[in-house]
């Protein structure tokens, strides 16, 4: 990784180039929200650390999710929509096989065969909450969706969608690869944070400069990349999406009817990934 500073600013032009909005099967990226850039939700009891369980009932079987209480702006707000009955009716509008479950769309209440789901939600974002590297995508995690990271570098999170981890199980060697991937990833990321700095350096010719930074931000990239051993058992044990970590928020996770989660995720789905027969969340209740 040494000497890639000096080389950066065209980089950084390529990686800004290339990102777009695509989505794929290995993002959690959502289309635009046209009031995506509406009021952030507020957290009410900012100094609440409890947990909250809900239970979910779907037309595919039951689950029940625990809302961890480190997150408590994405616990309040889940909380005060499934107080307003606001998943009710909403599809499972986007699943894929090994990797995860999505739903909390609105607009895919009563939505007809065939329409292209994903763009909904309340009109406002939620300020990210990364309790990372203590929240995870282990199986079974509950974590928000978002838009991508060229139109929201800030990685607030959608105002009301969220999905369910199943991915799948990697071996150590894979998992050292996608380490290594990361702390690449991660590096060109604080980077273009630095930009203005680099680019200040670049112009002053201050060579010793450009490298102390780029030991600095190697540094950092490494620390958020390296798996925790509780990160390494759980993904090569149980499983999960290890590549998501630290960029969409981890707010809770599957206590009970995993298996109602698989046989969503097993489902037949078109090629938006939104399953052949619609799958419906029926209700949400606060357990006392």
């Amino acid at each position: 990784m040494r000497k890639l500073i000096l080389s950066l600013l065209p980089m950084l032009g390529l990686i800004a180039g290339a990102c777009g909005g695509k989505t794929d099967a290995k993002t959690i990226d959502m289309k635009s929200e046209s009031a995506s850039t509406g009021a952030t939700a507020l957290n009410e009891n900012p100094a609440d650390t409890s947990s909250v369980k809900v239970a979910v009932k779907t037309t595919e079987g039951d689950f029940e999710i625990l809302l961890y209480g480190d997150t408590p702006k994405h616990r309040d707000n889940f909380v005060k929509l499934v107080k307003e009955n606001y998943y009710d009716g909403t599809l499972f509008h986007r699943v894929i096989n090994e990797f995860m479950v999505q739903a909390g769309d609105p607009e895919s209440r009563n939505a007809p065969a065939g329409k292209h789901l994903g763009a909904g939600g309340p009109g406002y974002q939620i300020d990210a909450e990364f309790v990372y590297p203590a929240r995870f995508h282990k199986r079974g995690a509950l974590a928000a969706a978002r838009t991508g990271d060229q139109m929201n570098p800030e990685r607030k999170s959608s105002g009301s969608q969220f999905y369910v981890v199943t991915g799948k199980t990697y071996t150590p060697a894979e998992l050292d690869q996608m380490e290594q991937q990361m702390i690449q990833q991660q590096f060109y990321s604080l980077a273009q944070k630095r930009r203005d700095d680099i680019m200040r350096m670049q112009k002053a010719n201050d060579e010793a400069g450009l490298n102390a930074l780029q030991e600095e931000l190697i540094a950092q990239a490494t620390e958020l990349s390296k798996f925790t051993p509780q990160q390494r058992e759980a993904y090569t044990t149980v499983g999960g999406t290890p590549f998501l970590d630290a960029q969409y928020t981890v707010f809770g996770e599957v206590l009970s009817g995993m298996d109602t989660i698989e046989k969503i995720e097993k489902t037949r789905t078109d090629r938006s990934d939104r399953p052949a027969s619609d799958i419906k969340i029926l209700s949400m209740k606060i357990i006392e």
